[in-house]
C-alpha cells in the first residue's frame, strides 16, 4: 500500500485548453498514464494536490475524471486555484458516485489513512497581500481541521498543499506556524511550473521537509512518498 503524489495535471479532455502548447508538456497525458501505470498498483494511493482539470463545471470535468478513474489505485484529490469545476464536497461525491468514479476521494476538511501515514491538506494561499487576510485565516483553519482529523486516524501526518508555503526567499508564516505547531515533518506542494519551478524550495526548513510535486516538474511521473 504505497503512497504517491503528483499535482497540477491540468487535464482538458472536455475543454479546449491544451497544455501541449507549453514547453515540456508535449504528449503529457500519455506520459502521465504510462508512468502512472508502471509505478502505481491497484493497492496504492496517489494524492493529486490541485489544478486537476481545466473544466468550468462538473459536467465538463467528466472525461478528465473518467481518465483518472481508469488509472491504477485510489486517488485523493484536492482543490487548486484553477479548479473552477469545484463545488461542495457533497455535490462532488454525489457526481462521482453517479458517474461510477469509485477510485476518487475528496480531501477537504478531512483526512485519510494510507498505510503508516495519514493524509491531510488544503489549497493554502499566497504569502502576502493584506486584502487576502480573511482567505489566509480560512485556509489555515482548513489545514488545521484536516491535520486534527489525521491525528485522530493515527500514524504520521503528511500535509499536502497546492500553493507553496515556502520559497527560496520568503515563507508563509501563518501556514508554517500551523505545520510547526502540529510537528508536521513532511509537506508536499504544487502550483509552480516552468521557470518558476527552478526557484522552488526543496529541502528542510523549520524541521519540515518541503517538496515541489507539480506534474511537469516531476516529468509527469508520480513521486513516491511511502513504500511499505
Amino acid at each position: 500500500m504505497s503512497l504517491y503524489v503528483i499535482g497540477d495535471t491540468h487535464l482538458s479532455f472536455g475543454t479546449d485548453k491544451p497544455m501541449d502548447i507549453f514547453g515540456g508538456w508535449n504528449d503529457y497525458t500519455e506520459r502521465l498514464k504510462t508512468n502512472w501505470q508502471r509505478l502505481v498498483t491497484e493497492n496504492d494511493t496517489v494524492v493529486i494536490n490541485g489544478d486537476i482539470s481545466w473544466a468550468m463545471n462538473l459536467d465538463e470535468s467528466f472525461p478528465d475524471f473518467e481518465f483518472l478513474n481508469s488509472l491504477n489505485g485510489s486517488k485523493i484529490i484536492m482543490k487548486g486555484n484553477h479548479d473552477f469545476w469545484w463545488s461542495t464536497k457533497t455535490k462532488i461525491e454525489k457526481f462521482f458516485k453517479e458517474s461510477g468514479f469509485d477510485t476518487l476521494k475528496i480531501l477537504h476538511n478531512n483526512a485519510y489513512r494510507v498505510g503508516e501515514f495519514s493524509v491531510a491538506g488544503s489549497r493554502g494561499w499566497f504569502f502576502d497581500g493584506e486584502e487576502d487576510g480573511k482567505v489566509m485565516t480560512r485556509e489555515c483553519a482548513r489545514i488545521e481541521r484536516s491535520i486534527l482529523a489525521a491525528k485522530d486516524l493515527g500514524g504520521e501526518t503528511v500535509v499536502f498543499l497546492h500553493y507553496p508555503p515556502v520559497s527560496q526567499t520568503k515563507d508563509c508564516e501563518q501556514i508554517i506556524e500551523v505545520l510547526a505547531r502540529y510537528k508536521i515533518k513532511r509537506c508536499y506542494y504544487g502550483h509552480l511550473h516552468g521557470t518558476a519551478a527552478k526557484y522552488a524550495f526543496n529541502g528542510e526548513k523549520y524541521g519540515i521537509d518541503f517538496r515541489l510535486c507539480s506534474a511537469d516538474y516531476l516529468e509527469f511521473c508520480p513521486k513516491c512518498v511511502y513504500v511499505p
